[in-house]
């Protein structure tokens, strides 16, 4: 969590619109039947969890 930390809401919409296609990619290759690294689709699906989070945490300290 620390990574996104410091960074605005306009730049986390940003990444996690990166990792979206990032994942998006992965999920059709795999689907295709290419060799797919499991830990990479993991760390994707955690990495947009965590930006999520953080985005929820600045809105709710908006609304406070």
């Amino acid at each position: 969590m620390k990574q996104y930390e410091g960074k605005s809401e306009q730049e986390l919409n940003t990444q996690l619109i990166e990792l979206r296609k990032k994942q998006f990619g992965l999920r059709m290759q795999q689907g295709s039947g290419q060799p797919v690294k499991s830990s990479e689709i993991r760390s994707t699906r955690k990495d947009i969890a965590r930006i999520k989070t953080r985005l929820n945490m600045l809105k709710s300290e908006v609304a406070n």
